[in-house]
């Protein structure tokens, strides 16, 4: 187990230092380091000081993931075709509803569009997978057969469903579970040349919440190690890093205190040497947090803490509200793009 933890302390500030160092590739630099530990204060150092083994998950650029360049952040459009998700449940159900929803993400900016079958919020029953197969193919299938243009992810973390996803057409595979549902899950979509998501998580969506308060000594450090396992397990079965994206699993198993500890130091997740994906869409915190009981009002929050993960160099953002996304993403980027300092 990794003894010291380093976390790129990101700058996003038009003026550029010669001393930056680009973090993955992309829009964040940074001039320093945050050292974590589980025994010690956490302490600042020059990225200078730091050995270049050490530094080099940091430096070297993200592969494309799923056909999209990770040189800018990315946009996942969720379209849940379930009776029962937190926010969404049932109103997106029929093929021919699904399809409008997702050419009106696409139209939105959606880069990529996540079809999920299974409510995974907490309390969530398991669902047979036949009727989770019965819910997200013929979805797939009909955006196929019309030529859709944005990459297709399916949300699930059954292996069979996953079979027949790629099947139909889509080449990202979305796994809430972090391969513990179903590890076989990772050599099917190595076989397929897909890529994986994983995601922290712990128990079950029925147990889940129950199980946070306990479940950690350090929130940010064993999430951090859970998903390098999780990587390590992804890899053996097949999958190279480059095809691997990771989501620290915002909501999943985390007591509000524990979303925000990870939250306010998500830069560290780029030590994993992969893409790294933030799903904080509409969730319970914002509600908490903004006072707002209705998860379909929470679209300005999303969008706040979405722009605070673009900031710390997440490569892609899940999420509900797609227009909201743009807009604030395409204002963060005009006033964060280096330019003339003149009028």
């Amino acid at each position: 187990m990794t003894t010291e933890y380093l976390r790129p302390i990101p700058l996003t500030d038009p003026a550029r230092t010669d001393a930056a160092l680009t973090l993955a590739g992309g829009w964040v630099r940074f001039t320093h380091v945050e050292v974590l530990s589980r025994h010690a204060a956490p302490r600042i150092v020059p990225a200078a000081d730091v050995a270049p083994e050490a530094l080099a998950p940091f430096l070297a650029p993200r592969a494309p993931f799923g056909g999209l360049t990770l040189d800018r952040p990315r946009l996942m459009g969720i379209l849940n075709v379930t009776p029962d998700s937190f926010s969404d449940g049932g109103r997106h159900a029929a093929t021919e509803d699904a399809l409008a929803r997702a050419e009106a993400m696409r139209a939105q900016g959606a880069d990529l569009i996540d079809i999920g079958g299974e409510s995974t919020r907490p309390g969530a029953p398991d669902l047979p997978v036949a009727e989770e197969i019965a819910r997200v193919a013929p979805v797939i299938e009909a955006l196929a057969a019309r030529a859709f243009p944005l990459p297709l992810s399916l949300d699930t973390r059954k292996s069979a469903v996953a079979r027949a996803g790629l099947a139909a057409g889509v080449g990202i595979v979305n796994d809430v579970s972090g391969l513990r549902h179903d590890p076989d899950l990772a050599g099917v979509t190595a076989a397929a040349g897909a890529g994986l998501i994983v995601m922290h998580s712990i128990g079950t969506p029925e147990t889940m919440q129950g199980l946070a308060a306990e479940a950690y000594g350090d929130v940010l450090l064993d999430v951090y190690d859970a998903l390098a396992q999780c990587v390590a397990q992804a890899e053996a079965a097949g999958l190279p890093r480059a095809r691997i994206m990771v989501d620290p699993g915002i909501g999943f198993g985390k007591t509000l205190d524990q979303n925000l500890a990870l939250l306010r130091r998500l830069s560290l997740f780029h030590g994993l040497g992969c893409g790294v994906l933030l799903g904080v869409s509409r969730k319970g915190m914002i509600g908490t947090i903004a006072g707002v009981p209705e998860a379909a009002a929470r679209a300005p929050g999303s969008a706040a803490i979405g722009l605070w993960g673009i900031a710390q160099g997440m490569q892609m953002l899940r999420v509900h509200d797609m227009e909201q996304h743009r807009q604030a993403l395409a204002l963060w980027q005009a006033l964060a793009a280096a330019g003339p300092t003149g009028p």
